[in-house]
């Protein structure tokens, strides 16, 4: 969940809403002339935001005079990652890793600690999105901005457009063996419950593993849609009982309720329940925290 660092009132809620990360902005959310002092909250905002298990996450400004004031105030084991903005190759990635590795090793902190988060935003950055989701081991997950990204190429960001893009940065970023995040649509159309929910749940059949979203109204429902619904827990289970049954009989292929059932099946089988294992592991370690 988006909250700008230098709004204390949201910040001081954050915790309560459910995330698994709160990602503070120092981008977009806050204005050119508040930026410097809103730097020097982030260090205070992230153990607040954090006190429930939440994982912490800066979005940090573009260009690179802005961005290394930004860093200078995020790096510290309080902040999990930077959300780098407006990433428009890989040497704009390894750049900003060098800066994190100086900062880190100053700080006495493990070189690596902090993870960086790349946000594709720009027509540029997208003809270069491969690369960018491969350009170093601190990126562990991918994001094409809906909004910036349909404004670079002079359009709305509505499903029929970014179908495409969207799926090319899935792509890409499975390839990296990366974490793809986003929704293919809008986030800011978050007072539209029912639309909403639609955008998360085909996101997540084209193969995002989450999101962001701008008002805590919405964590709720990327929570629910995004996680294996039960009925999908007990089919993968049955799928993969009844595959180990067949490869003890000598077959590694059968019918299960009318579907055929082979390794690429099990595979996603498998695959969903690591994910709510994951989840349900993930919820529990932040329950333990804010008790």
């Amino acid at each position: 969940m988006f909250v700008p660092v230098n709004v204390e009132r949201y910040v001081s809620k954050a915790h309560t809403r459910g995330a698994d990360a709160i990602q503070l902005d120092v981008e977009d959310s806050v204005a050119i002339a508040d930026k410097p002092a809103a730097r020097k909250l982030i260090q205070e905002a992230a153990e607040s935001v954090s006190q429930a298990g939440a994982d912490v996450v800066v979005r940090i400004n573009q260009p690179l005079r802005m961005a290394i004031p930004d860093l200078e105030e995020s790096i510290s084991p309080r902040v999990k990652a930077i959300a780098v903005t407006k990433v428009d190759g890989p040497g704009h990635i390894r750049l900003l890793s060098e800066a994190i590795d100086e900062l880190e090793s100053e700080r006495g902190m493990d070189v690596g600690h902090t993870k960086l988060i790349a946000m594709v935003e720009t027509a540029a950055g997208f003809l270069r999105i491969e690369n960018i989701a491969k350009a170093h081991p601190r990126v562990v997950a991918m994001s094409l901005g809906s909004e910036d990204f349909a404004t670079s190429i002079g359009t709305d960001p509505v499903a029929e457009v970014l179908t495409y893009p969207k799926q090319q940065g899935i792509i890409a970023a499975r390839a990296a063996g990366i974490i793809p995040l986003g929704l293919i649509g809008t986030v800011a159309d978050y007072q539209d419950i029912d639309a909403m929910r639609e955008t998360i749940r085909r996101s997540r059949r084209f193969g995002f593993q989450g999101a962001s979203c701008v008002h805590p109204k919405i964590v709720g429902l990327l929570n629910e849609e995004f996680r294996p619904t039960p009925q999908e827990v007990e089919n993968a289970k049955k799928i993969i009982t009844a595959f180990e049954e067949a490869v003890a009989a000598g077959r590694a292929s059968l019918e299960v309720d009318g579907k055929m059932v082979d390794y690429p099946v099990v595979y996603r089988a498998e695959n969903l329940l690591a994910a709510d294992k994951n989840i349900k592991e993930r919820e529990e370690m932040m329950k333990n925290t804010a008790s």
